[in-house]
C-alpha cells in the first residue's frame, strides 16, 4: 500500500499500533475487542506489511496523546484537558485529539443503536425521560436522528429539540450508565462509532433532514423558549455556501431579494461553486458590476463578510417559507416537483 499517514483510516492506524507494541500488548487489547471490530482490526494486521519507520513513529505519538488527554480528563475534566493540549501541541492538533477520545468514548450499547428501525427505538424511546431522548439522539446519525425525531410527538419533538440544542459535552461516566439499558434491549445488533456531544449545530443537522411540518413545529416551539438560540439554529441550518443548493430559478429569485454591494461582499470570502452559481444565474453586465464591486473594495473584515452573508441566507430562509425557492434535498413530499 501507499503509505500516507494523513489518509490512513482509523482503523489502519490501530493495526500500526497494534504491530508497534507487540504481541503481548496487542493480544491484550485484542481481547476486549467484540467479533466485527475483532476481525476487522485482524484484517487489516494480515495486510500490513513493511510499515515505514515515520508512520509507526506518528502512530505511536498519537496513541501516547490520547493516553495523555484521557489523564488530564480524569484529573480536571474536559476543558481542562483542552486546555493543557492547547499549550502542548496548538489548538487545531489539540481539537483533533479531543474528537478522537470523545468517540473513544462510545460504548457499546450506543453502537447498538446503528442498524435500528427509527420506529423501533421511538418506540423505546417514549417512555423515557426527555433529557435520557436527547443524549441518545445526539450519539445516532443525523439521518437516523431525523427519522426518529420525526416519530415523537409534537410536545417531546420540541422538549427534545431545546435539550439538544443546549447541552454540553457529555461526561463519559453518564454515557456508561446508560449503556446497560441499551445493550439489554437491542443486544442483538451491531454498529459503530458514535459521537458524544451536542449543540445548536447537531440540531440544525437533524432539523435539516427531518420533514417541513415538524421542522415549523420545533422552531416555533424553540423560539418562545429562547429566540436566540432559535435564530442560531436557523442560521446553522443553511449556511451561505449551501447556496449551491438552490436550482437556477431559486437563484435568480433570490437575488431579487437582495443588494448587489452585500452579494459583493458575501462573494469576498466563499468557495468557487457559490461564485460560479451567482455569475451563471445574472447577466454579464451585472457579472462585471459585481466584479467590479469586489475589487473596488479591496481587504474587507471578516466580520463584515459574514454579516452581508448572514443577511442573504436570512432572505432564503424567508423565501423557502414562503415557498418561493426550493433547497435541493430539503421538505416533504409537497415540495418535490414532477
Amino acid at each position: 500500500m501507499a503509505w500516507n499517514y494523513e489518509e490512513m483510516t482509523p482503523m489502519q492506524r490501530s493495526a500500526v499500533a497494534l504491530i508497534a507494541f507487540g504481541p503481548e500488548v496487542s493480544a491484550f487489547v485484542l481481547k476486549g475487542l467484540n467479533e466485527v471490530e475483532l476481525e476487522k482490526i485482524t484484517v487489516e494486521i494480515a495486510n500490513m506489511r513493511d510499515v515505514p519507520s515515520d508512520i509507526e513513529e506518528k502512530v505511536i505519538s498519537e496513541c501516547h496523546q490520547i493516553f495523555m488527554a484521557r489523564q488530564y480528563v480524569s484529573q480536571g475534566g474536559v476543558d481542562f484537558a483542552q486546555q493543557i493540549l492547547e499549550k502542548a501541541v496548538g489548538a487545531h492538533k489539540a481539537r483533533e485529539i479531543m474528537h478522537r477520545l470523545e468517540s473513544s468514548f462510545s460504548s457499546k450499547g450506543f453502537s447498538l443503536l446503528k442498524d435500528i428501525d427509527p420506529k423501533q427505538l421511538t418506540g423505546f424511546l417514549q417512555s423515557e425521560h426527555p433529557q435520557t431522548i436527547s443524549l441518545i439522539m445526539t450519539q445516532l446519525s443525523p439521518q437516523h436522528a431525523a427519522a426518529v425525531l420525526s416519530e415523537l410527538t409534537p410536545e417531546l419533538q420540541a422538549e427534545v429539540s431545546l435539550r439538544i440544542a443546549t447541552m454540553e459535552k457529555i461526561a463519559p461516566e453518564i454515557l456508561k450508565e446508560i449503556e446497560s439499558t441499551l445493550e439489554g434491549h437491542f443486544e442483538e445488533t451491531a454498529g459503530g462509532e458514535m459521537s458524544a456531544s451536542g449543540g445548536a449545530k447537531a440540531i440544525a443537522e437533524i432539523l435539516n433532514l427531518i420533514d417541513t411540518s415538524a421542522e415549523k413545529n420545533i422552531l416555533q416551539s424553540l423560539e418562545a423558549e429562547d429566540g436566540d438560540l432559535a435564530s442560531e439554529i436557523k442560521n446553522m441550518m443553511f449556511v451561505f455556501d449551501d447556496l449551491v443548493l438552490l436550482d437556477d430559478r431559486s437563484i435568480q429569485r433570490l437575488l431579487k431579494e437582495v443588494e448587489t454591494k452585500d452579494i459583493a461582499i458575501a462573494l469576498k470570502a466563499t468557495i468557487d461553486e457559490v461564485k460560479n452559481k451567482i455569475f451563471s444565474n445574472v447577466s454579464e453586465r451585472v457579472a462585471v458590476m459585481i466584479k467590479e464591486e469586489m475589487e473596488f473594495m479591496g481587504p474587507t473584515r471578516l466580520s463584515d463578510v459574514e454579516a452581508a452573508q448572514g443577511r442573504i441566507v436570512e432572505s432564503v430562509r424567508r423565501l423557502e417559507e414562503e415557498g418561493q425557492v426550493i433547497i435541493s434535498g430539503r421538505g416533504g413530499k409537497e415540495d418535490i416537483i414532477v
